[in-house]
């Protein structure tokens, strides 16, 4: 079974239309739901209306039963590693086990000079990734009480040098974009990482974010390797095209 979830974007939108968007996509059957971690729109008036994910998120734990939920994904740089595996391991509490904890190394620089973080370099964002991987699993293995569910460590990105290999490393599922050649040879390069630091490629779950325009990218994904496609979708929060891509891969 392939799974489809959708990615709700909290910009140009109200918390009622983001808050029955959520429970509509729980009580439709898609496995997962997800936000985003900036501070302002990405696209649209870039002074539109916009809400924090990890608070949405929280009151997504409490008011669903069903899907799985994450931050597609959360940028390293914006929190201490051990707060962060705190908050989620507190949010998989609140949830049931169903969270994902997701991470990147961070690159919207409006976030980080408005909000007054060291936008550094790719480079330094990226060191600055590794060097927190361990501090959160560890801490991970180390709260009280531990986490209710699998809690899932998710990398975003597709850097072939650092970020998958950081994936191979550490993580328990990777998302990246298509279209599907460039997809398939990300795959490709993931699992040479795997083989590289011995471990088994199978154990890593492989996500895909697309757009509602892309679902025909759909079939050529999953032959690449994604088990997982996640439909972005912005405000009004037409959940139709995720609906119609679960259907058909999964008669």
């Amino acid at each position: 079974m392939i799974s489809v979830g959708v990615q709700l974007q909290p910009q140009h939108c109200t918390i009622d239309a983001i808050r029955d968007a959520w429970r509509a996509a729980d009580e439709s059957g898609l496995d997962s739901i997800w936000t985003w971690d900036h501070f302002f729109p990405l696209f649209g008036d870039p002074d539109g209306t916009h809400f924090e994910g990890w608070t949405l998120l929280a009151a997504m734990a409490t008011e669903t039963s069903n899907a799985r939920l994450g931050m597609l994904v959360g940028c390293n740089s914006y929190r201490n590693p051990e707060l962060l595996a705190d908050m989620a391991r507190t949010m998989d509490h609140l949830s049931g086990g169903r969270m994902y904890l997701g991470i990147g190394s961070g690159w919207f620089e409006r976030d980080y000079a408005e909000y007054g973080y060291d936008f550094s370099t790719a480079g330094g964002r990226l060191t600055d990734l590794r060097d927190a991987l361990p501090r959160i699993k560890n801490r991970l293995m180390n709260l009280n009480p531990r986490p209710l569910g699998e809690l899932p460590l998710m990398i975003g990105g597709g850097g072939e040098k650092r970020t998958l290999k950081y994936t191979a490393q550490f993580a328990d599922a990777h998302n990246t974009f298509g279209p599907p050649d460039v997809y398939a040879h990300k795959m490709t390069v993931l699992n040479e990482w795997c083989a590289e630091v011995g471990r088994d490629p199978s154990e890593i779950e492989r996500t895909v974010a697309i757009d509602g325009s892309q679902l025909d990218w759909a079939d050529e994904l999953v032959a690449a390797g994604a088990t997982h496609i996640i439909v972005m979708t912005p405000q009004p929060f037409d959940l139709d095209p995720a609906l119609e891509l679960r259907a058909r891969l999964n008669p």
